[in-house]
């Protein structure tokens, strides 16, 4: 797949601050996938200790952009952003501008030299070399976007909106919407902090930071032979079962791709947004406290699963990736009808059409001001159809037993362009050449970046 973990050759030529930076060849043995076992199958594996590595770098080209179908590494973050662009021109220069950083960002080098008198280049937390470990970054489009901008309106997503209150909502403004939103993933915290620190240093003019929310997964060891595992949530139980097969192609193109094995009579997509992807983003507070004094029979029929195994109900000594058989219990005497995993997905004829691919993060805030743990879920979904999807689904949840626990405060919905490939264009140019095909461009594409071996 285009965005495939890359072997352990490394680029020569980056751009770092509008300038160009000369990299070493670098020989990676000890990190390289070859060397350490074949990456998880499925995005919401739990990362694996053993085969993470600093210098393991993920290609920001292709024909989708990467940290979607990407293995997730074990820290994420998400940021939304004001967007400063009253006409197309000025959009473009901020997507140019944006993808420069990404390319730098994901690949890594040295830090540029920097002057005692002025402000240092770099923020200087990952040292005197920026290493990619892994890093992604995901860029995606709020409604606002369009809404805002009345040359833009007419290009807007079918699917995209601004995410409306559900009934166990309690969403605080200040922490949802946005123009625009990056999901940056890496193996460390730091490479995360650092990568979003790097773009409101050198786009101030274009981009204010709305909201930014950290995250991250448990990374488990490697045990030889064993079966991958999804990582656990702030609940104790798997969050990633029953995902759809992220390494199938055409299940992805019919779960998460905008294209033409994702349209449905009446739901066409502006040509634009063809390869793309709808992002849905929650921030759900658990009330961790009250949780850890529920039953553990509770909280297992609450989920419809076993919480140490992942194994459904159903399948007694079983593990995480057997299925349910719903249509043998009819009336839920094993799993409850109002069960997370049976409302979430009922495994009825048609059901199959509300698929999306989710990849969450953990998030631990520190303390509220009622005493309380701030703790969560960092929510992110990837769909085709956001309305088919997320939505449908949310709405067949409204109401479960396990609202008790939780409580969504904030995110947004966002749509994630097309990809970009190596020195022939930056993100959202099919958005921008949508608006003005005729247009000479404002300033030179990202140029090709040689390859040292």
């Amino acid at each position: 797949m285009p965005n495939d973990i890359l072997p352990t050759t490394r680029r020569g030529l980056l751009f770092a601050g509008g300038a160009l930076v000369a990299l070493p060849a670098v020989t990676l043995p000890a990190v390289a996938r070859a060397a350490t076992g074949p990456a998880p199958e499925n995005v919401a594996d739990a990362p694996v200790a053993d085969r993470a590595g600093a210098e393991e770098h993920v290609s920001p080209f292709g024909r989708h952009q990467a940290g979607i179908l990407t293995p997730r590494p074990a820290n994420g973050l998400v940021a939304a952003f004001h967007v400063l662009a009253d006409d197309p021109a000025a959009l473009e220069r901020l997507l140019r501008r944006l993808t420069d950083r990404v390319v730098f960002l994901t690949h890594g080098g040295p830090v540029a030299d920097s002057d005692p008198k002025l402000p240092p280049p770099d923020s200087g937390i990952l040292g005197p070399v920026v290493r990619p470990d892994a890093l992604t970054i995901t860029v995606g489009f709020g409604a606002s976007l369009f809404d805002d901008r009345p040359w833009l309106a007419p290009l807007k997503p079918r699917a995209l909106s601004r995410m409306t209150k559900f009934p166990n909502d309690a969403l605080d403004a200040e922490i949802c919407h946005g123009d625009l939103v990056l999901q940056f993933c890496a193996h460390t915290q730091d490479t995360v902090v650092h990568a979003l620190r790097d773009i409101l240093k050198n786009m101030p003019d274009q981009l204010v930071l709305k909201w930014a929310q950290t995250g991250n997964v448990p990374v488990i060891a490697s045990e030889p032979g064993a079966p991958p595992e999804s990582a656990r949530n702030l609940l104790g139980f798997r969050d990633g079962s029953a995902n759809p097969d992220s390494a199938d192609a055409d299940e992805m193109d019919r779960v998460v791709w905008v294209g033409p094995a994702s349209a449905r009579p009446g739901a066409e997509e502006p040509a634009w947004a063809t390869d793309g992807s709808y992002m849905a983003v929650r921030l759900v507070r658990t009330l961790v406290e009250r949780w850890d004094r529920a039953p553990l029979g509770e909280q297992e029929r609450f989920f419809g699963r076993f919480k140490m195994s992942g194994a459904p109900l159903d399948q007694p000594g079983g593990t995480e990736h057997m299925v349910p058989d719903f249509a043998a219990d009819p009336d839920g005497a094993v799993t409850p009808l109002n069960s997370h995993i049976r409302l979430a997905n009922p495994r009825t004829a048609g059901s199959e059409e509300n698929d999306m691919l989710r990849r969450p993060f953990n998030y631990v805030n520190g303390v509220l001001r009622n005493g309380q743990l701030d703790q969560g879920l960092l929510f992110i979904a990837w769909q085709s159809d956001l309305e088919r999807a997320f939505i449908t689904v949310q709405n067949r949840l409204n109401g479960e037993p396990l609202e008790e626990y939780v409580k969504p405060v904030g995110g947004g919905y966002f749509f994630a362009p097309p990809g970009f490939e190596e020195g022939a264009g930056y993100l959202g140019q099919t958005l921008l050449a949508a608006i003005t095909p005729a247009s000479p461009p404002s300033s030179q594409p990202p140029q090709p970046v040689p390859v040292q071996n």
